[in-house]
């Protein structure tokens, strides 16, 4: 971002356009705690044609914490695993 910032305001608005972009396409997986998986609770319950038991949702989304965290971690680990080499 400090090399963006050395090339001008357009760089710095096309950098923060294109994070944006990544965060909504990553908001949007079908991970149970994250939007897309409130999409696909819905198109569960149009397939189904019945609304999801409370206890499924509930667990769908623990488990999809737990992915979120993990996904986090694996990544965290990644980053620092490449600055110490």
């Amino acid at each position: 971002s400090g090399e963006q910032a050395q090339q001008g305001l357009a760089s710095v608005v096309w950098l923060i356009a294109i994070l944006s972009i990544n965060l909504g396409i990553l908001n949007l997986l079908p991970i149970p705690i994250l939007d897309g998986g409130h999409l696909f609770f819905f198109a569960c319950e149009g397939i189904l044609g019945r609304p999801l038991g409370d206890r499924s949702r509930e667990m769908a989304q623990q488990i999809g914490l737990v992915l979120l965290v993990f996904l986090m971690a694996y990544a965290t680990w990644n980053d620092i695993s490449r600055l110490l080499q």
